[in-house]
């Protein structure tokens, strides 16, 4: 078990640290799932999937500073590297989107 309180991992057991990992990974696997069930076309009108990513992708947007604010200060090195873990989820449902082109 880890020692210090401030480690990464005693971090990431925090709900300001895994919750918005834990929303961008919904949010890639509601885009993979309108994907696998209905394509990858272009619709004319955004259809709910479009919404649910939308706000699952802004809702975390606040958890984030939360976490900044709150973490930096205190641990900067090990809340960089659960920034960066966050950042790495956002990115791969982003990236999904864009490649997709939708």
């Amino acid at each position: 078990m880890d020692q210090n309180p401030n480690s990464v991992r005693a971090l990431l057991k925090r709900p300001s640290a895994i919750l918005p990992m834990a929303m961008s990974l919904t949010a890639l696997a509601i885009v993979l799932g309108h994907i696998a069930i209905y394509g990858a076309a272009r619709e004319a009108d955004e259809g709910a999937a479009a919404h649910l990513w939308q706000l699952l992708m802004a809702a975390q947007l606040p958890v984030v500073a939360f976490f900044a604010i709150k973490w930096l200060p205190r641990a900067p090195r090990q809340a960089l590297i659960v920034l960066a873990e966050q950042a790495g989820a956002a990115l791969a449902s982003v990236a999904v989107v864009f490649y997709f082109n939708l």
